[in-house]
């Protein structure tokens, strides 16, 4: 039988949207194992003076329990 888990992390880039997707997953696999996917679960963006200044995602990554 095999037993997944979902956790949820938020991460951030200065870049785009998919790089902090890109982070949050790296960030994750350091500590997580058996990671299978990730979800987009909200997004946003931080402006400063008329410019996109920070991408922000939230994602919950399903992981693969031994």
């Amino acid at each position: 039988m095999t037993v997944a888990k979902i956790t949820e992390i938020t991460a951030t880039s200065k870049k785009s949207f998919d790089d902090a997707v890109q982070k949050g997953v790296a960030r994750a696999s350091k500590t997580l194992k058996n990671i299978t996917s990730v979800w987009v679960a909200d997004q946003s963006a931080s402006v400063k003076n008329g410019k996109i200044s920070r991408y922000e995602v939230r994602l919950k990554i399903t992981f693969i329990l031994k």
